[in-house]
């Protein structure tokens, strides 16, 4: 849909993307510059309207780029491990293989719920809330191995804990930084210990072993 931009080396897309989502994060959609984007990018303003004719078209094409990267975290899980707890620890390192290649995509899908414009509002609810936010969950904990819960507990209970403490940690994570792109590997070890802890809970002692 987008030849000339997709024609581009990888680098160069990525520096796009980046700096795209970056201002579109930071600004919002109507204060978003596109002269901070090609100035970010090190590129022509030129050049950018060449790629996508409008703020708008970026834009969009930005969503669907994003939704894309949220359905790569569920490709690459494997679904056959059905460990509640090791699957978040999956889906953890994944998240942080992307937010690696592309700092800022988070701080752009936390901005989305934030974002009223009406030129692009509807294609926010279209295409992100239904492909991201109605389904995510769902499928993070579908599959799971409820035998290895405790006996003596309520399982969805304890799997709504388990989801609430994920939202949670991760909001405070987003509260102590200033980006995504501050992300290290110590919030992932971190987040192992938060998992370990409620598998010591929840779990059946053979399970713990």
């Amino acid at each position: 849909m987008y030849p000339k931009f997709s024609s581009l080396e990888p680098e160069k897309k990525e520096n796009i993307i980046n700096a795209a989502i970056k201002e579109f994060a930071r600004s919002g959609y109507d204060r978003a510059s596109t002269n901070e984007i090609v100035k970010e990018a090190n590129i022509a303003k030129g050049s950018l309207f060449s790629y996508f004719h409008s703020k708008k078209e970026l834009y969009v094409f930005l969503l669907n780029y994003i939704v894309e990267f949220i359905d790569k975290i569920y490709d690459e899980l494997d679904w056959n491990e059905t460990d509640i707890f090791q699957r978040l620890k999956e889906i953890a390192v994944i998240k942080f293989k992307i937010y690696r290649k592309f700092p800022r995509a988070f701080d752009f899908l936390k901005a989305l719920a934030q974002e009223n414009a009406p030129e692009v509002k509807s294609e926010i609810d279209n295409r992100m809330k239904k492909a991201v936010l109605d389904n995510g969950s769902a499928r993070i904990y579908r599959n799971i191995d409820v035998t290895k819960f405790r006996d003596d507990i309520d399982i969805q209970k304890a799997i709504n804990i388990i989801h609430w403490t994920a939202l949670s940690f991760a909001e405070q994570q987003s509260n102590n930084i200033n980006s995504y792109e501050d992300s290290d590997v110590e919030q992932l070890r971190e987040w192992d210990n938060y998992l370990d802890l409620m598998k010591r809970c929840f779990y059946k002692k053979e399970e713990n072993a």
